[in-house]
């Protein structure tokens, strides 16, 4: 595809995938309509990169759709202030959205590939408010901060509180809790010490986090 028809299928998909989605919030619109995700994607589907589809990737995992993503930033509402906490780096395309609307995005993926390559496709996009870290992050993740924004892209078969105490006051979390074929989306805000409120978005399907329990382990 030439820069123009990407730049096309782009426009495209925000018109026709995301705000049919009720992707309205105009931040999150403008940055998923000027990000070249067609650079982040495996090079075998870069003609496929604006289309509303999960795009494979090595170790069986995905890019999410389009919608789902700017579902998810929606959700979070990220702030320019804010300190942003991603599970699951993939590609880095999802980072690289989260670092154009937050101060700070620390993101952990437990494939080491993963974090050598995001690094690399996110350097060469200028992007540089990111650190990457490999590490097994389906427990939780408590590297001593906290955080604002946190966004789970890989599946809890079971919801847990491992990154419920992750949050500043008023932060936001969001994971997809479930198995195949249907899964919930949803938004958790921590509203007090010892006090969440959860939120159910959307129905969607994502694979689960390398090494997520299967039973509950703590309870909301």
């Amino acid at each position: 595809m030439t820069d123009m028809d990407l730049a096309s299928a782009r426009d495209n998909m925000v018109e026709q995938q995301l705000r049919t989605w009720e992707v309205l919030n105009e931040r999150v619109l403008g940055v998923l309509g000027q990000l070249a995700r067609d650079q982040f994607a495996p090079e075998s589907y870069r003609n496929l990169a604006y289309a509303d589809m999960q795009i494979p990737l090595a170790h069986g995992e995905v890019m999410l759709e389009p919608k789902v993503e700017g579902r998810i930033l929606q959700a979070l509402d990220p702030q320019p202030h804010d300190r942003a906490l991603e599970i699951g780096t993939g590609t880095g395309f999802l980072t690289a959205c989260l670092a154009q609307l937050a101060q700070q995005v620390t993101s952990v993926d437990c494939h080491a590939e993963f974090t050598q390559q995001a690094m690399a496709t996110l350097s060469a996009q200028g992007v540089n408010n990111v650190d990457l870290i490999s590490g097994d992050a389906a427990l939780g993740w408590d590297d001593g901060r906290t955080y604002d924004v946190i966004a789970v892209t890989g599946s809890l078969p079971q919801l847990h509180q491992g990154f419920h105490h992750r949050l500043n006051q008023g932060g936001r979390l969001f994971v997809i809790v479930g198995q195949p074929p249907i899964m919930e989306a949803m938004l958790i805000t921590r509203v007090d010490t010892d006090q969440w409120a959860s939120e159910s978005l959307f129905d969607t399907s994502a694979p689960a986090l390398v090494g997520a329990p299967l039973t509950r382990h703590f309870a909301l």
